[in-house]
């Protein structure tokens, strides 16, 4: 038991740098992601200054009036800020989650997307569009969580009735993603016509477009308490990484741990999908980001990891809107074009630092 808890914080603070060192990371994060939000809110076609946005955010949290005309001030409070703020949700939660589910399945391609959420999310968006399921009342994001909370459901019994091992976990997760994903697709070319087609293409590639105050507090509510579950159960994933075996050597309730993390973990994906639809690669390429700045250690690696996708999720959207304006690129798409060469360059370094 000492040889193994020795191994264990040893292998968990192994070239990662100690706290003190830790906290300029997050220090930069914090101000990278103020800056970033403040800088991306005024970019497009409109003439707007890093102070208009301060004044206008000042003007709506009680301060003295702006100044600025009525569609100056809307363009800022009701379209930008809310798209850039969820941007910033939705990449530190899909970070965070990949970064838990890396270590959870002790698998580094594991992303948010492992256990099926988002195709039960597809499927669910679809059927409220296409199939007009709610009869107007049901909207899109509310028949995306729903779908996603179903395929998710699925894959806890499938996995449950397999043996519940972190091999039947991923194997289940893949079987409800090609379910749902299946199920998606028939709907789409039994029911859908052109037009409808190409907009829920759109969204199942992930948009910001439609991005409201409402979604906004949606997945801040659910992203805080996930990020203080996943902090609280930073041991037990330094003792994950170990195995199941070793963890519970080392005292952590296996079952229940698991279960608490991906239920927390399904429970955010769920909420971002529904208000963002599948952005990709986000969390499979921050978290390893992340770990090359302040090593394997959840307490570090997690806000890290937060605030990473947090400040690359603002750009990239950033990007998305703008690049072709007036015509807007789906954020999933740029994610996969900027994130693919990244993670190239990510798994280079750490093949050199290895030798």
């Amino acid at each position: 038991m000492t040889r193994t808890r020795t191994r264990t914080s040893t292998a968990s603070g192994a070239g990662a740098p100690p706290r003190s060192r830790t906290l300029p990371y997050l220090a930069a994060g914090c101000v990278a992601l103020v800056l970033s939000l403040a800088v991306a809110v005024t970019i497009g076609p409109a003439d707007i200054g890093v102070g208009d946005v301060l004044s206008v955010v000042a003007s709506h949290l009680g301060g003295e009036a702006s100044g600025l005309s009525p569609i100056r001030d809307g363009i800022i409070w009701n379209l930008r800020l809310p798209r850039t703020l969820l941007a910033a949700v939705c990449g530190a939660g899909l970070a965070l989650c990949g970064a838990v589910m890396q270590s959870l399945l002790r698998n580094p391609l594991a992303d948010p997307f492992v256990l099926g959420v988002s195709s039960g999310a597809s499927t669910g968006a679809v059927v409220v569009v296409v199939l007009g399921v709610g009869g107007g009342v049901l909207s899109v994001s509310a028949g995306a969580f729903v779908g996603a909370l179903c395929s998710f459901a699925s894959m806890l019994l499938l996995s449950h009735v397999l043996g519940g091992t972190t091999d039947r976990v991923v194997l289940s997760g893949v079987a409800a993603m090609q379910l749902f994903s299946a199920l998606t697709s028939f709907v789409v070319v039994t029911s859908a016509d052109a037009e409808t087609t190409r907009g829920v293409l759109f969204w199942l590639l992930g948009s910001l477009g439609g991005a409201g105050w409402t979604d906004v507090r949606l997945c801040l509510g659910v992203l805080v308490p996930v990020l203080a579950v996943c902090l609280g159960h930073a041991r037990t994933l330094d003792a994950f990484a170990f195995g199941q075996d070793a963890a519970a050597a080392l005292g952590v309730r296996v079952a229940r741990a698991r279960l608490v993390l991906l239920c927390a973990t399904a429970l955010l994906t769920a909420a971002l999908v529904s208000s963002a639809g599948a952005i990709g690669f986000v969390g499979l390429v921050l978290p390893h980001a992340a770990r090359a700045l302040v090593g394997p250690g959840h307490g570090r690696l997690l806000p890290v990891t937060a605030l990473g996708g947090a400040v690359f999720l603002v750009w990239v959207d950033t990007l998305a809107r703008t690049v072709l304006e007036p015509q807007e690129v789906p954020v999933g798409v740029v994610t996969s074009l900027v994130g693919v060469p990244a993670f190239v360059l990510v798994l280079y370094r750490s093949r050199s630092a290895r030798r």
